[in-house]
C-alpha cells in the first residue's frame, strides 16, 4: 500500500478520506480545565474537519496564496496545526512547524533559512515571534490564529497557477544536526502520505483496523512522529487521532480511559513515570490493544505489559526516513533493544567505519536505503538549502543513519548507541555541536566539549566539560554557563550538568578527544566537581 500512496498528494488524499469516512471520527482532543483552549474537550468528524479545511483553503486563495511558498506555524498542539496544514498542504503551499520551546534566536535562524511568506502564531505566542522577528533578517507578516479569517494579509507573491504533486514539498522539520546548527528536513507528499501507509500497514499485533482505532499521541506536532507518521496513517485508514496538548503522567491514563484510545504512542522516557504511578484501577481500565514507540529500556518492558495488559511495540524510524521497522510478530524481542528485521521496501546494512558490511552480532553504523533500483525512495527530499549535506547522507547510495545496531543471526536489529554527536532527552534529539558553537562564544571559554550522560528518568542528559580563560568559582562559573544556554537554546538543551576543568584531551590538530575525557568505568556525574543543574531546566525562562 505505501508503495502506491506516494504518488498520491495530501489534499487528494484527505478529500478522499473525507468522502469516505464522513461520519467517522478524525480528531480528538481530550477534555483538560486548565488549558485555554477546548477545555471540555472536542472531537470532529472527517466530514466536519473537511469543512473547516475547505473554508481555510478559500480564505487563503481569496488573499492570493497558492503553491511553492512556505508559511511558519507557531500553534503547539492545537487543532489549528492540523487543521491549517491541511488546507496549506491542498493548496500547494509548505508549512514549517516551529517549537514553542525554542528561544528567539533559534526560531529567528529557523525564519531566515526557510524564509516563510507567512507566521500564524498563537494569540499567546505573539510576544515570542515578535522577539525572533527582531533578530531576524526575513521579517513576513504575522497572523494570529484567533483572528485568521479577519486579519490575513494578501500575499506578496505572484500567483502560482501550479498544482499540488507527490514530489512537492509540504512541510519542512528541522532536526539536530551532528556539526552545529539545526538543517531543515524537506518533507514532500508522497513521503508523508506514504509514511502512514506503511505506518498502517505493519500488521502483526501492530495491527491497523480500518475505521476503528483511535490513537493516542501527545507527542509534538512540530516532530514527525505526530504530525506525519500517525495523522498520516490515521488518514489513509479512517481512523481517529487524539491529539493531547502534551505528554502529562498524571493526565495520561484519564485521557486515554476518556478518548477510547486503541492504541498510544510513547518514548522510553514515558515508560518508567507510568510505572512510578501507584497502582490503580487505570492500570486496566482502558481499551488499548498495543502501545508504539521506542526506547524503552530492556528490564522494563515485560514488567510494563504485565501490569497494564497490553504490548509495547518497539520501532526505529527518524525524519529522514520514516518507513518504521518494528518488532510487531512472534517470536517477538522482549526485554532486548530490538526493533524489527529488514522487510520489503527497506533494505539494511550494518557496517564499520571502512563501510565494509560486519558479521552478525558485531556492532557498526545502519545504513537504509529502499532498493537498488530506487534507493531513495521513500525517503526526505533533501536538506533545505544544503544539498552537500544530503548528499553526504547518502554516500554510496545508502542513508547513513547515525544509528550503531548490531544484527542477530535471526536477523533482528538491536539497537546499541548513537555514532552521531547526539544526545537523547525525553525524545529530543539534541546536537552536542549546538551547544559547544554556543558555549564557545562566552567571553571567558576557552573550550566546551559537551557529553551525554545517563539519566535514570529522561534516558540522556546534557554535560557540559569546560575550560575558562580566567579562574572563577566553579559555582559562579557554572551558574553564569547555565543561564548563558538556557536564555539562547530551548530550555532542554541547556547543560543539566557542568563540570569545570584545567584543560580537555586533543589530538595534535586540537580536536577534542571527548572519549578520553573520562575513563570508561566513571561516571561522570558521581564526580565531586560536577555541578547538578537539572532542577534549573523549566520550559518557562525563570
Amino acid at each position: 500500500m505505501a508503495e502506491l500512496m506516494d504518488t498520491q498528494t495530501i489534499g487528494s488524499v484527505f478529500a478522499a478520506a473525507a468522502a469516505e469516512h464522513a461520519g467517522r471520527p478524525f480528531l480528538a482532543v481530550p477534555a483538560n480545565a486548565t488549558r485555554a483552549y477546548a477545555q471540555g474537550g472536542l472531537e470532529l468528524s472527517y466530514g466536519e474537519a473537511a469543512v473547516l479545511v475547505e473554508e481555510l483553503v478559500a480564505i487563503y486563495r481569496a488573499k492570493g496564496y497558492s503553491a511553492g511558498s512556505r508559511v511558519a506555524m507557531l500553534l503547539e498542539n492545537r487543532p489549528e496545526h492540523i487543521l491549517h496544514k491541511l488546507a496549506l498542504n491542498t493548496i500547494g503551499m509548505c508549512c514549517v512547524p516551529i517549537n514553542a520551546d525554542a528561544r528567539p534566536a533559534e526560531i529567528a535562524y529557523q525564519l531566515d533559512h526557510s524564509e516563510p511568506e507567512l507566521i500564524l502564531a498563537l494569540a499567546a505566542r505573539e510576544p515570542q515571534i515578535m522577539h525572533s522577528l527582531a533578530l531576524s533578517a526575513h521579517k513576513p507578516p504575522v497572523v494570529i490564529a484567533e483572528m485568521f479569517a479577519e486579519s490575513l494579509p494578501s500575499s506578496r507573491r505572484t500567483q502560482v497557477r501550479d498544482q499540488p504533486t507527490p514530489q512537492g514539498p509540504a512541510s519542512i522539520l528541522y532536526t539536530s544536526g551532528t556539526t552545529g546548527r539545526p538543517k531543515g528536513c524537506v518533507l514532500s507528499h508522497g513521503y508523508e502520505v506514504a509514511s502512514g501507509a506503511w505506518y498502517a500497514s505493519r500488521g502483526g499485533l501492530a495491527n491497523i483496523r480500518a475505521g476503528q482505532e483511535r490513537i493516542y499521541n501527545p507527542l509534538p506536532l512540530y516532530h514527525v512522529n505526530s504530525a506525519v507518521v500517525s495523522l498520516f496513517g490515521a488518514i489513509v485508514s479512517g481512523c481517529c487521532q487524539i491529539q493531547s496538548d502534551r505528554f502529562s503522567p498524571e493526565r495520561w491514563w484519564p485521557e486515554v480511559a476518556q478518548t477510547g484510545a486503541t492504541i498510544v504512542h510513547y518514548l522510553g522516557v514515558v515508560v518508567p513515570m507510568l510505572l512510578a504511578q501507584a497502582a490503580g484501577q487505570h492500570d486496566r481500565k482502558h481499551q488499548v490493544r498495543f502501545g508504539i514507540g521506542a526506547g524503552v529500556e530492556p528490564q522494563l518492558h515485560a514488567v510494563f505489559e504485565e501490569r497494564f495488559g497490553f504490548p509495547l511495540i518497539e520501532i526505529w524510524g527518524m525524519t529522514e526516513m520514516v518507513r518504521v521497522l518494528a518488532d510487531c510478530r512472534a517470536p517477538r524481542q522482549v526485554g532486548t533493544r530490538a526493533f524489527g528485521t529488514a522487510v520489503p521496501g527497506i533494505e539494511v546494512r550494518v557496517v564499520d567505519e571502512q563501510e565494509r558490511d560486519v558479521a552478525d552480532g558485531v556492532p557498526g553504523e545502519m545504513l537504509v536505503r529502499h532498493s537498488a533500483q530506487t534507493p531513495r525512495r521513500g525517503a526526505y527530499s533533501g536538506y533545505l538549502k544544503d544539498e552537500a549535506a544530503t548528499e553526504a547522507a547518502w554516500r554510496g547510495g545508502w542513508l547513513h543513519t547515525g544509528d550503531v545496531v548490531w544484527r542477530g543471526e535471526d536477523g533482528f536489529l538491536h539497537f546499541a548507541d548513537r555514532k552521531k554527536n547526539i544526545i537523547r532527552r525525553s525524545g529530543e534529539n539534541i546536537a552536542a555541536a549546538e551547544i559547544e558553537a554556543l558555549l564557545v562564544t562566552h567571553p571567558n571559554v576557552k573550550q566546551a566539549a559537551v557529553l551525554a550522560v545517563k539519566d535514570e528518568m529522561r534516558e540522556e542528559e546534557v554535560m557540559a566539560c569546560v575550560v575558562l580563560k580566567q579562574p572563577q568559582p566553579p559555582e559562579q562559573a557554572g551558574d553564569e554557563l547555565f543561564r548563558f544556554c538556557y536564555e539562547r537554546l530551548a530550555y532542554y538543551k541547556a547543560p543539566g550538568w557542568v563540570h569545570i576543568l584545567d584543560s580537555l584531551p586533543t589530538t595534535g590538530t586540537q580536536k577534542i578527544q571527548k572519549h578520553t575525557i573520562y575513563a570508561s568505568d566513571v561516571d561522570p556525574r558521581s564526580l565531586p566537581d560536577v555541578q547538578d543543574l537539572r532542577a534549573r531546566k523549566k520550559r518557562n525562562l525563570t
